[in-house]
């Protein structure tokens, strides 16, 4: 029953994410649109990435792995820490930085939680607004008249290395890892 409720959310639209951010954090809560109200709800969503990759790195580790160290006397959490996790942090890893890189991207939730129009000076708590890249684009797409092509293009290729460049984190992490495995 968790894994479909998993499943389940990992298919919610992040606008759906962004209106329980709202609702939860900006109001219920009263952080206000704030950086803490818009990490609490970026880390919702991409919880069922972290959850499902995770999942799936702690199954591919073979289960004679785990047969072995209970023949040999370890517990189980002997098991779990010195066999089990070494061999699925690999997976671990990658799905926690494809989940963040997922999170770099969305805009609706910045736009209900975090986002201001303009700042002036940066922020200086956690409790300050901010501009984010997404919403920063969207800004600049819809609601700036006469703005240079050159600048909106820009920061589109900003966003894209950025997302690009945390992919390739993810597949040089498991590449090196996975050189490590003696099986």
């Amino acid at each position: 029953m968790l894994d479909l409720a998993i499943v389940i959310l990992a298919g919610v639209p992040s606008i759906v994410y962004g209106l329980f951010g709202l609702a939860l954090f900006v109001m219920l809560l009263n952080l206000g649109t704030s950086i803490i109200a818009g990490s609490l709800t970026l880390s919702i969503m991409t919880l069922p990435v972290i959850i499902t990759a995770s999942k799936e790195a702690l199954d591919a580790v073979p289960k004679s792995f785990r047969e072995v160290s209970y023949s040999l006397g370890a517990s189980k959490w002997q098991t779990i820490k010195n066999v089990v996790l070494p061999n699925a942090i690999p997976g671990i890893l990658t799905g926690t930085i494809l989940g963040l890189s997922r999170a770099a991207g969305e805009t609706a939730p910045i736009l209900f939680t975090v986002a201001a129009f303009y700042l002036p000076r940066l922020p200086s708590s956690v409790y300050d607004q901010v501009m984010a890249l997404p919403y920063h684009i969207y800004v600049l797409s819809t609601q700036v008249p006469n703005v240079s092509p050159r600048l909106q293009y820009g920061t589109i290729l900003v966003l894209i290395l950025f997302v690009f460049a945390m992919n390739i984190a993810a597949a040089y992490i498991r590449a090196k890892f996975r050189k490590k495995k003696l099986w």
